[in-house]
């Protein structure tokens, strides 16, 4: 190991991201010597894209919420197949955890009595989203990165890690490598916290970035943890359709929840037909109820009428986006329109959403206070991911913590709005705080073994050795367009089995992927390597996609178009048990009664 750069610390965090910065501050305030190591460069994690807001049950905008309202949403909105204590640590301490942001610095929009300003939001029975404007992700990446910069936490920035390695049955630490120059780098460690984000770059039309390549997913299930609700991928209802350049760019909830509402070409606000049995009587039905909470919320008034259909949760939008477009009712560019220009005067929308406002002025040349948006479904987040105890964020292998959207459970079969950053807070502290506490009881750092860091160095080379081969990108864009036609918004068996083959295809033809140069500034080596997760990752998908026989939240059959009450008991688990990989189902755990009665109040 002596050929290699290597670093030794109590733990290691993979990403920085909100989750990943909000544990290694945790993390390193309880003394454990952390290095937070991240991908792109500090600062540009895929949370500064998220922008609605942080929701959690403050009670400013609204005296009525509380963490048991936010408690039975989330259930709700998850279909009721979230780990209930996830939930339920979630709703109670995302509050404290948002006054804790706001304390280093963190500047929220207000309400005229200076409380921090809430706004509606789709699922949200109540205005729960702490926000700046639609800049909100941003925000809080400033603020944490600021505090975890002044706590003198070392960052590797431009490094990506490969493997997870494993000693005595426990995380150990990670081999990693520098994307300028190429150099292989191991970090001894005695626990990890992984927290990479989630794996939108598997799909065609993408809201994340470059770097959601599925990279936690995969090291966590190369290193023999457990996977969760993978079937489960939310597409966003409204991001841009056109121009192409574009397209999948996210357009943020907050705009529904100051009063944009959809159309299609006739005109039709086409949600009112939507709502489903579950959500009976919490909508408004005419245009005329809608219009009155609309002028109400502009007023700052408590809305006395029932919320608008567009504020119906993410996956119930998305499909009925669908329905218009494939029914011939679509915009021009094959998507529907979003109008906020007929409902909200031009300073409030620039005050108000001015993120949205530039956004489609330079990217589209479309003035948002004067016509409507072209909008379509875009991949946009994973509930599925590691598999976690709830108090710990403990993956199933010792030493491995996950948080943020790398982990599984919390948001169940389906994510609310503003759900993801408190998420991030709360889930992000409580892996730094057990993560240093598995530290503390490691007196000594785990060996490593020398033989799987040198395999795994010549398995990272191994591209460069080819003679002659397949090009990383144009296989990249054939497993992004795969997954797109055959796992997108709505599956069946046929398409998911066609996927299956396809995947087998990707695979073989991907063993013999080849690039050229030096490992030095080589964004094609980059891509070979992200291959490897991206296929295994996408195969999890498409298995617990095949073997979950209903439809249920982001999971779409139809072949199977209802919901199953049997399958609402069940969790599909993914581990690695030779190959093909392995695919079964857990009971849920039984849920406490006090917590019963909750989700029986709404």
């Amino acid at each position: 190991m002596d050929k290699y750069e290597t670093h030794a610390y109590d733990v290691v965090v993979v990403g920085a991201g909100g989750a990943g910065l909000r544990a290694a501050i945790e993390s390193s305030a309880r003394g454990a010597k952390t290095a937070l190591v991240c991908k792109s460069l500090l600062g540009k994690a895929h949370t500064v894209m998220a922008e609605g807001g942080i929701a959690a049950a403050l009670a400013n905008n609204e005296p009525r919420d509380n963490w048991q309202v936010h408690f039975r949403d989330t259930m709700k909105g998850g279909k009721f197949l979230n780990q209930w204590r996830m939930a339920e640590l979630h709703a109670k301490e995302a509050p404290e955890r948002v006054r804790e942001l706001e304390s280093w610095g963190a500047v929220f929009d207000r309400t005229k009595d200076g409380a921090i300003l809430q706004r509606n939001f789709g699922g949200h029975t109540y205005p729960r989203l702490a926000h700046v404007g639609d800049r909100t992700g941003l925000e809080m990446i400033r603020t944490l990165q600021d505090r975890g910069v002044h706590q003198g936490i070392d960052v590797y920035m431009e490094c990506t890690v490969r493997r997870v390695f494993v000693a005595d049955g426990r995380a150990a630490g990670c081999f990693a490598y520098w994307r300028e120059s190429g150099r292989f780098i191991v970090f001894r460690a005695k626990a990890v916290v992984l927290a990479t984000g989630g794996i939108g770059r598997c799909w065609e039309i993408s809201s994340n970035s470059w770097e959601y390549t599925g990279d936690g997913h995969a090291l966590a299930y190369w290193a023999g943890a457990d996977l969760i609700d993978m079937e489960f991928v939310q597409f966003h209802p409204t991001g841009m359709v056109w121009p192409p350049s574009v397209r999948g760019t996210l357009i943020t909830e907050g705009v529904r929840g100051e009063g944009g509402v959809l159309k299609n070409s006739q005109g039709q606000r086409f949600m009112f037909d939507c709502v489903p049995e579950l959500y009976a009587g919490e909508f408004a039905e005419t245009e005329e109820e809608s219009n009155r909470w609309v002028q109400d919320v502009i007023a700052g008034r408590r809305p006395e009428a029932r919320r608008p259909p567009e504020l119906l949760t993410r996956d119930v939008v998305a499909r009925a986006i669908r329905r218009e477009v494939r029914e011939g009712r679509g915009s021009p560019h094959g998507g529907v329109l979003l109008d906020i220009a007929s409902y909200r005067t031009p300073e409030a929308i620039k005050k108000k959403l001015p993120g949205m406002y530039h956004q489609f002025k330079e990217l589209a040349d479309v003035d948002i206070t004067a016509e409507p948006m072209e909008v379509g479904p875009t991949c946009h987040y994973m509930m599925g991911g590691v598999r976690v105890d709830a108090e710990t964020q403990e993956s199933t292998l010792p030493g491995l913590y996950a948080a943020g959207e790398v982990a599984g459970g919390m948001h169940g079969a389906n994510r609310l709005g503003g759900n993801s950053l408190s998420d991030l807070l709360v889930f992000g502290k409580r892996a730094g705080e057990f993560a240093a506490h598995e530290a503390r009881g490691r007196p000594s750092l785990p060996a490593i073994n020398e033989d799987e860091v040198a395999a795994a160095a010549r398995q990272a080379l191994a591209p460069f050795e080819r003679t002659d081969g397949e090009n990383p990108y144009a296989l990249h864009e054939d497993l992004r367009r795969m997954m797109h036609k055959y796992v997108g918004i709505v599956r069946n068996e046929e398409d998911l089995k066609i996927a299956l083959d396809e995947l087998g295809n990707l695979r073989e033809r991907a063993r013999h992927v080849k690039v050229g140069g030096t490992i030095q500034y080589n964004p094609g080596w980059h891509l070979a390597l992200d291959l490897a997760n991206m296929l295994d990752t996408s195969e999890a998908v498409t298995r617990a996609a095949l073997v979950r026989q209903e439809s249920r939240g982001a999971h779409t059959r139809d072949d199977f178009p209802d919901s199953d009450a049997t399958w609402g008991k069940q969790n599909v688990i993914v581990r690695k048990k030779g190959e093909p990989m392995s695919v079964a189902t857990e009971p849920l755990s039984e849920m406490p009664a006090e917590l019963k009665q909750l989700l029986k109040g709404g």
